[in-house]
C-alpha cells in the first residue's frame, strides 16, 4: 500500500475537490459529520488510485478511469449504503441521495486523479 504514501498529493486534492463538488448535492453535518466524510472519501480516494494505477489498459484510458469508479461505487458504495441506511429506517429518497453524493465524490476523485497522474509503487 505504499502507492497511497507514493500518491498523497493528488488523492488530496482529489478527495478535497470531490468533497467540494458533492456540496451542490448534500453537506455533512456537523464537525464530526465533515471528518467523516473527509476521512471516508480520503479512503475511497486512495482504494481508486490504487485501481486506476493497477487498471489494465485493455479500453481507453479515460473509459477506464470513469468506469473504475462506476464499478467500485455500484459494487461495494451502493450496496452498503442502501442497506445500511434502509436498515436504519432512511427512505428511498435519502438513500438515493446519499448514493449519488459519493457517486459524484468518486467521479470526480478519478478524473482529478487521472489529470494530475498517479505513480506506480
Amino acid at each position: 500500500m505504499i502507492y497511497i504514501v507514493v500518491n498523497a498529493i493528488p488523492i488530496g486534492i482529489a478527495t478535497l475537490l470531490g468533497l467540494a463538488l458533492a456540496q451542490f448535492i448534500d453537506r455533512p453535518r456537523g464537525l464530526g459529520g465533515w471528518i467523516i466524510a473527509l476521512v471516508s472519501a480520503g479512503w475511497l480516494g486512495a482504494i481508486l488510485a490504487g485501481a486506476l494505477i493497477l487498471a489494465p489498459p485493455r479500453a481507453p484510458v479515460w473509459v477506464m478511469t470513469i468506469g473504475s469508479a462506476v464499478v467500485i461505487w455500484a459494487g461495494f458504495v451502493v450496496p452498503a449504503l442502501a442497506t445500511s441506511l434502509h436498515l436504519a429506517g432512511q427512505r428511498w429518497q435519502r438513500i438515493g441521495r446519499a448514493c449519488s453524493w459519493w457517486l459524484a465524490v468518486m467521479l470526480v476523485e478519478a478524473v482529478v486523479m487521472r489529470l494530475i497522474g498517479l505513480t506506480p509503487p
